[in-house]
């Protein structure tokens, strides 16, 4: 696709990231969270072109590779492996509906962030691809079929959070989402005198993988403990938490720190959630706070560099919550920051960072947009 520059579309999709509030760790345990997708995207430009080849261009990483719809095989390269997951689960359910098509991708979402660039970008493809070939895709099947090439084709076994917030995206609001029944409900989102501001580390350790794939294990070895005498609890998230208690001393002392943060964050997600819906903003940022807490000491996913961060936030006057957002051990904090002071709250964050890690910090404030949609 050596004309991509000149490159004439048939159709255009934006796909946003997301952020999510409070709740990490919570969507493969069964448990409530709180994301939002946001006003920054990725937009992905498609036309079909006769063939049974499809050709990808990014110009973000400046890289095009190509694929032959008869031929679909796991890549080297992980970017390629979004488009190659989404496109063979579509086939799957919708045999030979997809014909060869050219795309062109290109994003604001910073990468490796925590934003969820990945589930934007599989949900761009799936929503494009369902336009361009008119394949008639659900928003459920939009969400199952990005997550299972996740899953199967890029390899991080994610929940269903980051799809779905992607999907389902309503500018203004927040998304209660049960990820057990995957039961939802918005949740408006007046910050009134507050933004939301990331602050974007610059450091992803090598951990995030293997660790958060080790965090699964070891909630499903909590919870298979907990059911050997209490049979009746099927989802970690909703375990009461003087089960976990009871149980706990008999358990590895890592595995009682993963479920017991399991059901404290479930319980923190909806106290927030109806703390939100109260207008009660200072409780809401509290509950911030303590999920850092949670997330660095009981689930042991934070880091230096976001723990050095929060610790920073903590003391800033105008600042009422914070926390580390995502898989952990690297990408961003999220921080609740009065709008007057967010330009003093950067500038203090980055000068503190620099001197400390010797690392610029990358802020960026966003706002709570819509989910991915067809623009032209």
């Amino acid at each position: 696709m050596s004309d991509y520059k000149n490159f004439e579309a048939e159709i255009l999709v934006e796909s946003p990231g997301r952020i999510n509030l409070i709740g990490e760790h919570l969507d493969y345990n069964g448990g409530q969270v709180l994301p939002a997708a946001i006003n920054l995207k990725v937009r992905l430009h498609f036309r079909k072109n006769g063939s049974s080849k499809c050709n990808c261009y990014s110009k973000n990483y400046d890289d095009h590779f190509a694929f032959d719809l008869n031929q679909i095989k796991i890549s080297e390269k992980e970017w390629h492996n979004y488009f190659l997951g989404v496109v063979h689960f579509i086939d799957q359910a919708h045999p030979n509906k997809i014909g060869g098509f050219d795309c062109i991708v290109e994003s604001e979402l910073p990468i490796g962030s925590g934003v969820s660039s990945s589930a934007a970008l599989e949900c761009g493809i799936a929503k494009g691809l369902d336009q361009l070939f008119s394949i008639g895709l659900t928003d459920d099947e939009i969400i199952t079929m990005s997550r299972d090439a996740e899953h199967h084709f890029v390899g991080t076994k994610c929940g269903i959070m980051d799809q779905f917030a992607v999907v389902r995206g309503k500018k203004g609001n927040l998304i209660r989402l049960d990820c057990n029944d995957q039961s939802y409900k918005y949740v408006p989102a007046d910050f009134n005198s507050y933004a939301i501001v990331l602050l974007n580390t610059n450091v992803s350790h090598n951990l995030a993988t293997s660790e958060y794939n080790l965090r699964r294990q070891e909630c499903e070895s909590g919870l298979k403990s907990i059911q050997a005498k209490y049979p009746g609890q099927k989802v970690l998230a909703q375990v009461p938490e003087e089960i976990v208690n009871e149980i706990g001393p008999g358990l590895a002392s890592k595995t009682f720190d993963r479920i017991r943060y399991v059901v404290q964050e479930n319980a923190r997600t909806i106290a927030a959630s109806e703390a939100l819906a109260k207008g009660d903003l200072m409780t809401f940022g509290q509950n911030l706070f303590e999920s850092h807490s949670g997330l660095s000491q009981l689930y042991e996913v934070s880091c230096p560099e976001l723990d050095f961060l929060v610790d920073l936030a903590k003391s800033f006057e105008g600042v009422i919550g914070s926390r580390m957002m995502g898989g952990g051990f690297g990408g961003c904090t999220i921080n609740l920051v009065q709008h007057d002071q967010v330009d003093a709250f950067i500038a203090a964050a980055s000068q503190a960072y620099s001197e400390k890690f010797n690392i610029q910090l990358s802020p960026f404030t966003v706002a709570i947009g819509d989910g991915v949609k067809l623009v032209s």
